[in-house]
């Protein structure tokens, strides 16, 4: 029988992602038995001392701390996991890396390009091990898509399209900056919906489809000042509540993208479409049990678009969850990609997407705005 490993966790920012994670760690024990290490939740971080002590009581960590630089010095700690606001993630990660600790970091990467490649310099100048939360790879559904894609039995892609659309901050009045609202400060944030929701659906794509090449966008502040949170004056609201871009992949195949927090009705719509020579596939959070599937080599009289429901167990990760029918939802994406993280120290090899393959995703972000700002085609800047 093989002998059990405890991975000592330091969990830094007790938000909604610190809860996601938190929650991925505890059910590692009860269905990804067969793995070496086991996670153990061990200090958490936040800067409000009381908000800390309760989170440490309700998610199991056996201490708290409001300086995160404790969990940095601390030698029991082998795992940093970063769930802060954007500005912080590259000065954590970067100490954590000095000390020999391993990093998972929330997404995306960090602010900018430029302090992006400063934490991919930092990991691998320290050889520890590294992923970031781009969560919705985890999801049995597009693990499959993938599957299917990597078979070859879409054929030669011509298209990929994606949107993640939500709606609320569709209110003039609504302040920036700040507890709950540090999204809306592009001082903290880095941008708004590129960094935020983009990132997410431009992971998924070079995941799937392949490196981006060039990009052309536009972006859309649609209230252009708001009272800050924190200095309590109006000021210029930075951040991109809007965009939309067009781009080409390596594989020659074109790419549509749109995000918005100002589409009313939507709280979460993530879609994305693959049309291949041969067939197509589509995906939709709302459903995220399920893929859709057209192949076009059915006979003719048959032919149409089917839906896959991904609860079996031969489908990706259904084995560990429940009988065939029975859909599991966002939260396993997280138990998942921490089931991924283990395995990944038992082989020895990377757990994707390390911090140099979320650069990427940073580098079309990066492209994508300037292209916004400048009116111009933008290459995607390469490593």
């Amino acid at each position: 029988m093989t002998q059990e490993k405890k991975l000592n966790i330091g969990l830094i920012g007790c938000g909604f992602m610190g809860r996601t994670h938190s929650n991925g760690y505890q059910r590692i024990r009860n269905f990804f038995p067969e793995l070496q290490y086991k996670p153990v939740l061990h200090t958490v971080c936040a800067r409000n001392g009381e908000k800390a002590k309760a989170f440490a009581e309700q998610w199991g960590y056996a201490n708290y701390v409001t300086d995160w630089k404790k969990i940095i010095e601390d030698d029991n700690i082998d795992a940093v996991d970063i769930c802060t606001p954007n500005d912080s993630h590259a000065e954590i990660a970067i100490a954590a890396a000095a000390k020999g600790k391993m990093v998972l970091c929330e997404k995306p990467l960090a602010r900018t390009l430029e302090e992006s490649y400063k934490m991919v310099e930092a990991v691998e100048k320290a050889g520890v091990a590294n992923t970031v939360w781009y969560n919705y790879r985890r999801l049995p559904a597009v693990t499959l898509a993938k599957q299917i894609i990597d078979s070859g039995k879409l054929g030669h892609i011509f298209h990929f399209r994606a949107n993640f659309l939500q709606d609320w901050t569709i209110n003039a009045q609504l302040p920036q900056g700040g507890a709950g609202l540090w999204r809306m400060d592009a001082a903290v944030a880095g941008s708004g919906v590129t960094g935020d929701l983009l990132s997410h659906c431009i992971d998924t794509a070079i995941w799937l489809n392949g490196s981006i090449n060039n990009v052309t966008a536009m972006t859309e502040t649609f209230v252009k000042e708001r009272m800050h949170q924190l200095t309590g004056k109006v000021e210029e609201v930075k951040i991109d509540d809007a965009c939309a871009f067009l781009c080409r992949f390596a594989n020659g195949s074109l790419g549509l993208f749109e995000s918005t927090r100002y589409a009313r009705g939507h709280k979460a719509l993530y879609t994305f479409e693959i049309n291949g020579e041969n067939a197509s596939i589509r995906w939709d959070l709302h459903d995220l049990n399920r893929l859709e599937y057209f192949d076009n080599r059915d006979e003719s009289n048959l032919r149409g678009w089917r839906s896959i429901h991904v609860t079996d167990g031969e489908q990706p990760y259904m084995d560990k969850w429940w009988v065939p029918g029975l859909g599991i939802g966002y939260e396993h994406s997280f138990v998942h990609q921490v089931a991924d993280f283990l395995r990944s120290l038992e082989t020895g090899g990377p757990c994707s997407p390390t911090f140099r393959e979320a650069y990427e995703t940073q580098a079309v972000c990066e492209a994508v705005l300037d292209s916004a700002a400048t009116g111009a085609w933008k290459d995607v800047p390469k490593a």
